[in-house]
């Protein structure tokens, strides 16, 4: 059990097994078509991503901001070289992986014109969802991440750069938090 469970790629592997599993047989739908399987497949795997990216958002701003302040001087290089830039790099993967499978399904089940254009009743608020996302994944490749690049020391900066970069993540990341809140709404009541 240790091995297996020490292991993230067997972990992850065998909950794609199980989830497939679902899909094709427990969930009490019959896929008549390769389009309705591909359906089923890329909506669990938007969800999927965007929990990791949502997940990752909400770590850094309820664990990872609020407590750099009260970590010591000589712990928070293994924060800066390690843990952060690891987490950004699936916060920003994540991110955009999501925002294409969120278009691809919109786009396949023919509501990505309306819904973006705000235009149906039936589809404004995914539409507005969408948006929030689009604006969200926006804020996180050419904001945040250009300047936690630049504060965590990935690109060459002064001591003042990589301070007003740090609070300009910070902020974008704090919108998306804010954001977050009515995206996820839109997201889970759509019908």
């Amino acid at each position: 059990m240790d091995k297996f469970f020490g292991n993230l790629h067997a972990v992850l592997g065998a909950g794609l097994v199980l989830a497939i599993i679902l899909m094709l047989g427990l969930n009490g739908h019959s896929f008549d078509s390769g389009a309705a399987a591909a359906d089923a497949v890329m909506r669990w795997l938007h969800t999927f991503f965007g929990v990791l990216w949502i997940g990752l958002l909400y770590y850094f701003n309820f664990v990872q901001i609020p407590t750099m302040p009260k970590i010591p001087a000589e712990l928070k290089p293994a924060v800066g070289k390690h843990i952060a830039p690891a987490a950004l790099f699936w916060f920003r993967w994540a991110a955009l992986i999501t925002v294409l499978l969120g278009i691809g399904i919109a786009g396949h089940m023919k509501y990505l014109v309306p819904a973006l254009s705000l235009t149906d009743p039936d589809t404004r608020l995914i539409g507005v969802g969408m948006w929030l996302g689009l604006i969200m994944a926006f804020n996180v490749w050419f904001v945040i991440w250009p300047n936690q690049k630049k504060a965590l020391g990935i690109v060459e900066a002064d001591d003042a750069t990589k301070a007003k970069a740090a609070k300009t993540a910070m902020i974008f990341s704090r919108t998306n938090t804010l954001l977050s809140i009515p995206m996820l709404y839109a997201m889970v009541n759509f019908r």
